[in-house]
């Protein structure tokens, strides 16, 4: 695909309407992105092979699914700021990361410990506490939760150092976000693992909601690995296959234990059906299972609209537009909406989350009246508002409509 233009790209989407029709602000690319107009063909192109083709699909055709996951490989590396090696799409988020805790988090003597966010996503927690148990050991005593300063959302970054300083040799691992799913704040990525670094501690990131959003650069950050899910900002359709990063000073290393597939093997050897494990030199090597076509296509037709726009201009768009968005909530009548995202826009991607006045109920009946009017976004418990316009195909048109669409919702609701 040649380059694409910002203001084309929206119409390389399929936009939702509501049940009579009409359009709809759709402001929810953070929980689910739209689906690239492309994917549908993609994916009939593969129903096709298996049909004209059967088994033979896996080595002939437009895209032999034997090297399916290569074809997102360069994609992938680019939105990750990686190389090639250090990349691979296989699998879903809280699989990947099971897989990647298994050979990184590997607890000794009094280093055992895990630093997370207090708050993080429930997959996340659930993950990290099970790796834990799985090693004999009680996630009370091993999981450190990390919460911002009380009466504030946000967390310092001097304060997540501080608490890997404070772990010290206790601390075995570090899982952050790229950005905190509740309140769209980014991190230092490069901070933070410079922290973990020094405490002797693992550093690895979640990534899904911060992979098409932001600039990222995870080579150089010095991070061990990263995992992501792609249906959100990647567009790449429920259900869609994940990936992961390990960086390259762990490309050779065997002497990591993991949990071995077949489709971690050498390709070179993977055909000769030995039993002993050749591991793929690189993140590919902690691959289990060959990647599942049909969820893997979509994420093609969207992987070609970030190479062909460009995720430089993508960032300078959404800063505009998430500027012109909370210029729309400022001017809401005093005291109704707080923003609690970060207002630097260096601190936050698309996200802006917004707590309204009136508690829980009252900010539960903001929300339904607004999902009433066309306004697609979605609540967060205990009070949240989340609400995204994603520069790859919202416009400053529909901010400005999302801006009256909240005025007139308040207004009914005073």
């Amino acid at each position: 695909m040649s380059g694409v233009a910002l203001d084309e790209a929206r119409s390389r989407f399929a936009l939702p309407r509501d049940g009579a029709g009409a359009p709809v602000i759709y402001f929810c690319g953070h929980s689910l992105g739209l689906m690239p107009l492309a994917a549908r063909r993609i994916v009939n192109e593969e129903l096709d092979c298996w049909e004209a083709l059967g088994i033979e699909g896996q080595f002939t055709g437009r895209r032999p699914w034997v090297d399916y996951a290569n074809l997102m490989t360069a994609g992938l590396a680019t939105l990750t700021g990686a190389h090639a090696h250090e990349v691979v799409a296989m699998n879903a988020l809280s699989v990947n990361l099971h897989l990647i805790l298994a050979s990184f988090y590997r607890p000794q003597g009094a280093r055992r410990r895990i630093l997370i966010e207090a708050g993080a996503f429930p997959s996340d927690r659930h993950a990290v506490a099970g790796q834990i148990a799985w090693h004999g050991l009680d996630p009370e005593d091993c999981l450190i939760e990390l919460a911002p300063r009380e009466g504030e959302d946000l967390l310092r970054e001097e304060d997540i150092e501080a608490a890997i300083e404070r772990a010290g040799e206790t601390l075995a691992l570090v899982l952050w976000p790229g950005v905190q799913y509740r309140t769209g704040q980014a991190f230092d990525l490069a901070r933070i693992a410079r922290a973990a670094r020094r405490a002797g501690a693992m550093i690895g990131f979640d990534l899904a909601h911060a992979i098409g959003n932001l600039p990222l650069a995870l080579h150089d950050s010095g991070a061990d690995f990263a995992a992501w899910c792609s249906y959100k900002y990647l567009n790449g359709g429920p259900g869609a296959i994940g990936g992961a990063f390990v960086h390259e000073r762990h490309r050779h290393r065997t002497d990591l234990p993991r949990l071995a597939g077949w489709w971690g093997n050498d390709p070179a050897t993977r055909f000769r059906m030995a039993p002993t494990f050749e591991c793929t030199p690189g993140a590919a090597g902690w691959q289990v299972s060959n990647p599942p076509i049909l969820s893997s296509a979509p994420l093609l037709a969207s992987l070609e609209l970030f190479v062909a726009v460009g995720l430089p201009r993508l960032r300078e768009r959404s800063i505009a537009l998430t500027r012109a968005l909370e210029a729309e909530i400022d001017a809401l009548p005093p005291g109704e909406a707080d923003i609690v995202s970060p207002r630097d826009p260096e601190a936050r991607g698309a996200q802006l989350s917004v707590r309204v006045r009136g508690g829980r109920d009252r900010g539960r009946r903001v929300y339904e009246a607004i999902s009433a009017r066309g306004l697609v976004c979605d609540w967060r418990e205990p009070d949240l508002l989340r609400i995204a316009p994603v520069p790859l195909y919202n416009t400053f048109d529909e901010v400005r409509a999302s801006g009256r669409v909240l005025r007139e919702a308040l207004a009914t609701l005073s």
